[in-house]
């Protein structure tokens, strides 16, 4: 009847409408379509943002707790809540408190090891530095071969004055 076309490349062969049938369209549908296009595609742009919008709250909503699950979180920080609380009350009305006079006594002793530590550091140092003016190889090397671990090695530090 004339209404398809064909159109063969190499092989293969498109069939299609034959447009010459088909009423040309004026200038003035033509700029109602493309104003309809125009119309079309800010409302696809509209409805495409707002749908962001939704799966980005959906993501949000998806993400926090529910009512079940904050209900269970709140009945948990309750019960450690109450536990610290009995915790502070068997703390607070304990007889066996630390004295002043005891904790005093524990300071000053911990002072004198300190002082002690600090004193015996010292020797130790100046003694391994005037054996080491002598020796040729290096203060490591040294350490080595006699066998002397060092507070460092050990990660100790002296306590600060308090």
């Amino acid at each position: 009847q004339g209404r398809v076309r064909e159109k063969v490349y190499g092989k293969q062969k498109i069939y299609f409408a034959d447009q010459e049938q088909l009423p040309a369209a004026s200038d003035v549908e033509l700029r109602g379509l493309d104003g309809e296009i125009a119309a079309r595609s800010a409302q696809l742009q509209a409805l495409q943002q707002s749908c962001r919008h939704m799966e980005a709250e959906l993501k949000d909503l998806n993400g926090s707790m529910t009512t079940p699950e904050i209900a269970r979180e709140i009945e948990a920080l309750r019960k450690d809540c109450a536990s610290h609380t009995e915790k502070l009350e068997r703390i607070k009305s304990a007889t066996n408190q630390v004295t002043p006079e005891e904790k005093e006594k524990v300071c000053r002793e911990q002072q004198l090891y300190r002082r002690e530590w600090r004193r015996r550091k010292r020797m130790a140092t100046e003694l391994l530095d005037a054996i080491l003016e002598g020796y040729p190889k290096s203060k490591k090397q040294f350490f080595e071969e006699v066998g002397i671990e060092t507070d460092e090695d050990h990660g100790v530090v002296l306590p600060a004055t308090s």
